[in-house]
């Protein structure tokens, strides 16, 4: 079984809205295979307590426009580690010392990832190459 479309295109936007608001390093992994209870992790890296708190927003501000509000929000108050529970989507938005200890990557590397592209970095690259590629 894989993630359903939906729980792939909340993660997406997820990403999205993370990539907005300047997080980096930014994962959409499929975990459906391996957990019963959501579809999709989307992990993300911040430099700073604020920061994490303003990509945590954004998403959820972000995903409102798609009728999916968080169902439990977790971390929030010491700004480290935020994780957003949408049911289909989890996301977990990580200062860049708690995304090296305890690697999520590495504990679901049997996942397949989800190919996700920053809109903007591909505008950005059409504005500064564009045609390029093209024949």
């Amino acid at each position: 079984m894989t993630a359903s479309p939906r729980a792939v295109e909340l993660a997406l936007e997820a990403a999205q809205a993370a990539a907005d608001k300047l997080a980096h390093d930014i994962v959409v992994l499929d975990v459906s295979e391996r957990l019963a209870i959501t579809d999709c992790f989307v992990v993300a890296s911040a430099d700073n307590e604020r920061q994490v708190k303003a990509v945590v927003d954004g998403i959820e501000e972000h995903l409102r426009g798609f009728d999916a509000k968080p169902v439990r929000r977790e971390g929030e108050r010491e700004g480290r580690w935020v994780l957003l529970d949408f049911a289909d989507v989890v996301v977990h938005v990580q200062r860049g010392e708690e995304r090296t200890y305890y690697d999520l990557e590495r504990l679901w590397k049997d996942c397949p990832r989800v190919a996700f592209t920053d809109r903007d970095l591909a505008r950005h690259a059409e504005v500064a190459a564009p045609g390029a590629g093209r024949r």
